[in-house]
Protein backbone atom coordinates (compact mmCIF):
# COMPACT_ATOMS: atom_id res chain seq x y z
CA UNK A 1 0.00 0.00 0.00
CA UNK A 2 2.70 2.62 0.79
CA UNK A 3 4.19 2.02 -2.63
CA UNK A 4 1.12 3.17 -4.56
CA UNK A 5 0.72 6.82 -2.87
CA UNK A 6 4.98 7.06 -3.56
CA UNK A 7 4.50 6.46 -7.30
CA UNK A 8 1.45 8.59 -7.54
CA UNK A 9 4.25 11.18 -5.61
CA UNK A 10 7.04 10.69 -8.53
CA UNK A 11 4.23 11.28 -11.32
CA UNK A 12 3.06 14.67 -9.44
CA UNK A 13 6.57 15.75 -9.58
CA UNK A 14 7.54 14.81 -12.93
CA UNK A 15 4.50 16.09 -14.00
CA UNK A 16 4.78 19.67 -12.31
CA UNK A 17 8.88 19.59 -13.38
CA UNK A 18 7.57 19.19 -16.94
CA UNK A 19 4.48 21.98 -16.55
CA UNK A 20 7.27 24.54 -14.92
CA UNK A 21 9.88 23.70 -17.75
CA UNK A 22 6.99 24.32 -20.25
CA UNK A 23 6.35 27.56 -18.70
CA UNK A 24 9.90 28.61 -18.54
CA UNK A 25 10.28 27.54 -22.10
CA UNK A 26 6.89 29.42 -23.27
CA UNK A 27 8.75 32.67 -21.18
CA UNK A 28 11.58 32.44 -23.11
CA UNK A 29 10.00 32.12 -26.43
CA UNK A 30 7.53 35.41 -25.88
CA UNK A 31 10.93 37.49 -25.00
CA UNK A 32 12.22 36.28 -27.85
CA UNK A 33 9.59 37.24 -30.06
CA UNK A 34 9.06 40.37 -28.09
CA UNK A 35 13.09 41.18 -28.89
CA UNK A 36 12.16 40.02 -32.53
CA UNK A 37 9.68 42.57 -33.48
CA UNK A 38 11.74 45.47 -31.55
CA UNK A 39 14.60 44.77 -33.45
CA UNK A 40 12.74 44.58 -36.46
CA UNK A 41 10.65 47.70 -36.05
CA UNK A 42 14.33 49.50 -34.81
CA UNK A 43 16.03 48.04 -38.20
CA UNK A 44 12.85 49.33 -40.58
CA UNK A 45 12.87 52.97 -38.97
CA UNK A 46 16.59 53.36 -39.21
CA UNK A 47 16.93 52.24 -42.60
CA UNK A 48 13.80 54.42 -43.97
CA UNK A 49 15.51 57.78 -42.22
CA UNK A 50 18.92 55.69 -44.11
CA UNK A 51 17.25 56.10 -47.34
CA UNK A 52 15.98 59.44 -46.95
CA UNK A 53 18.91 61.02 -46.23
CA UNK A 54 21.31 59.48 -48.73
CA UNK A 55 19.18 60.63 -51.33
CA UNK A 56 18.40 64.21 -49.74
CA UNK A 57 22.60 64.67 -49.22
CA UNK A 58 23.03 62.94 -52.27
CA UNK A 59 20.87 65.27 -54.75
CA UNK A 60 22.08 68.40 -52.78
CA UNK A 61 25.82 67.05 -53.16
CA UNK A 62 25.66 67.02 -56.65
CA UNK A 63 23.28 70.13 -57.60
CA UNK A 64 25.82 72.19 -55.50
CA UNK A 65 28.88 70.07 -57.99
CA UNK A 66 26.37 71.49 -60.96
CA UNK A 67 25.95 74.89 -59.34
CA UNK A 68 29.69 75.44 -58.46
CA UNK A 69 31.07 74.04 -61.60
CA UNK A 70 28.68 76.34 -63.65
CA UNK A 71 30.23 79.67 -61.94
CA UNK A 72 33.25 78.32 -62.77
CA UNK A 73 32.64 77.02 -66.41
CA UNK A 74 34.39 79.98 -67.98
CA UNK A 75 38.30 79.63 -66.21
CA UNK A 76 38.49 76.16 -65.07
CA UNK A 77 35.56 73.53 -65.21
CA UNK A 78 37.97 70.69 -65.77
CA UNK A 79 39.73 71.87 -62.23
CA UNK A 80 36.45 72.41 -60.10
CA UNK A 81 35.13 68.56 -62.12
CA UNK A 82 38.20 66.81 -61.18
CA UNK A 83 37.96 68.31 -57.16
CA UNK A 84 34.29 67.28 -57.12
CA UNK A 85 35.14 63.80 -58.07
CA UNK A 86 38.14 63.12 -56.05
CA UNK A 87 36.18 64.43 -53.19
CA UNK A 88 33.23 62.70 -53.87
CA UNK A 89 35.40 59.93 -54.69
CA UNK A 90 37.32 60.23 -51.23
CA UNK A 91 33.94 60.59 -49.08
CA UNK A 92 32.62 57.74 -50.69
CA UNK A 93 35.47 55.97 -49.78
CA UNK A 94 35.39 56.63 -46.33
CA UNK A 95 31.78 55.92 -45.67
CA UNK A 96 32.60 52.07 -47.43
CA UNK A 97 35.02 51.60 -44.44
CA UNK A 98 32.81 52.57 -41.92
CA UNK A 99 30.08 50.64 -43.07
CA UNK A 100 32.44 47.67 -43.22
CA UNK A 101 33.49 48.04 -39.83
CA UNK A 102 30.36 48.80 -38.53
CA UNK A 103 29.08 45.64 -40.25
CA UNK A 104 31.73 43.56 -38.52
CA UNK A 105 30.68 44.24 -34.77
CA UNK A 106 28.64 41.73 -33.26
CA UNK A 107 24.69 42.98 -32.58
CA UNK A 108 23.04 42.80 -29.28
CA UNK A 109 20.17 40.64 -30.45
CA UNK A 110 17.93 38.65 -28.33
CA UNK A 111 20.80 39.82 -25.53
CA UNK A 112 18.05 39.91 -22.64
CA UNK A 113 16.78 36.65 -23.46
CA UNK A 114 20.18 34.95 -23.75
CA UNK A 115 21.05 36.36 -20.24
CA UNK A 116 17.68 35.14 -18.94
CA UNK A 117 18.66 31.62 -20.59
CA UNK A 118 22.11 31.76 -18.58
CA UNK A 119 20.58 32.73 -15.36
CA UNK A 120 17.73 29.71 -15.40
CA UNK A 121 20.90 27.67 -16.46
CA UNK A 122 22.63 28.48 -13.52
CA UNK A 123 19.84 28.35 -11.24
CA UNK A 124 19.40 24.39 -12.37
CA UNK A 125 22.61 23.68 -12.79
CA UNK A 126 24.41 24.60 -10.20
CA UNK A 127 28.75 25.97 -11.11
CA UNK A 128 30.79 22.49 -9.39
CA UNK A 129 33.98 25.32 -9.00
CA UNK A 130 31.01 27.08 -6.61
CA UNK A 131 30.32 24.30 -4.49
CA UNK A 132 34.24 23.15 -4.14
CA UNK A 133 35.32 26.42 -2.03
Amino acid sequence: MTSAPRHEGLFASLKGLLSTSLGLLQNRLELLGIELAEERGHLLTLLAFGAAAFICLGAGLVFLAVLITLLFWETHPFLVLGMFSSTFLIAGSIALRQALRHSRVGSKIFSASLAELRKDRAVLIPDDTASLQ
